[in-house]
């Protein structure tokens, strides 16, 4: 089993968070040039799907996608429970999860990979095929950033954790997609006071600080 992965990257970092929270180690390798924002010319080669995290299996079968490869090895390791532990828990999670990913990170990454120079071309992950930057989506990622702010800041107002008093994938995902805005320039505003206080709390984890 290997994992094949991209430092510098948000999606990679959301399954090591959850390996490092279940106590899990496997194999990785990192698959960025050095120094540039791409991926080895020879795993895009190997690997039609051209995004990372990818998680070969020791039958030589692949899961990709972030998301998939955490439900692998919660499956395979359930304590700590990162998904829930009942069918309440698990739906709150997985709905508070995807609204991060879908609200936060994906804003994030429509601002970023439309306002880099260094992305010219390559304006969504994963294609081969020449995609051009729309200037208009610099602007239309920072305006639903803040929408997700505001509403993750009122989520948090009576819950400790994002999808309620256990530290679960939905947090994991949400850090994930702030510390990539912080990255950005456009971390949390000062009025997000809970989602202030939140961040404060899991960015001690060890399994964000190592």
């Amino acid at each position: 089993m290997k994992l094949f992965t991209w430092e510098i990257a948000p999606n990679p970092r959301r399954v090591k968070i959850f390996l490092k929270e279940k106590g899990v180690e496997i194999p990785s390798e990192d698959v960025g040039v050095a120094g540039k924002p791409f991926l080895e010319p020879n795993f895009l080669k190997k690997h039609p799907h051209r995004r990372v995290p990818l998680l070969r299996l020791d039958d030589g079968s692949y899961i990709a996608e972030a998301m998939a490869i955490c439900r692998y090895f919660e499956a395979l390791y359930p304590d700590p429970p990162l998904m829930g532990s009942n069918p309440r828990q698990a739906g709150l999670i997985d709905m508070w999860e995807r609204l991060a990913e879908w609200e936060g990170l994906q804003a994030i990454s429509e601002f970023y990979r439309n306002s880099k120079g260094s992305f010219s071309g390559r304006s969504l992950a994963g294609y081969e095929k020449t995609l051009e930057q729309i200037p208009a989506l610099v602007e239309r990622g920072e305006a639903r950033l803040n929408l997700f702010y505001k509403k993750f800041d009122d989520q948090l107002a009576d819950n400790k954790y994002v999808a309620g008093n256990s530290f679960s994938v939905a947090d994991i995902t949400t850090l994930c997609a702030i510390d990539f805005a912080n990255f950005s320039k456009l971390g949390i505003p000062k009025n997000c006071r809970n989602l202030q206080r939140w961040y404060k709390l899991v960015s001690t984890r060890p399994s964000v600080s190592s």
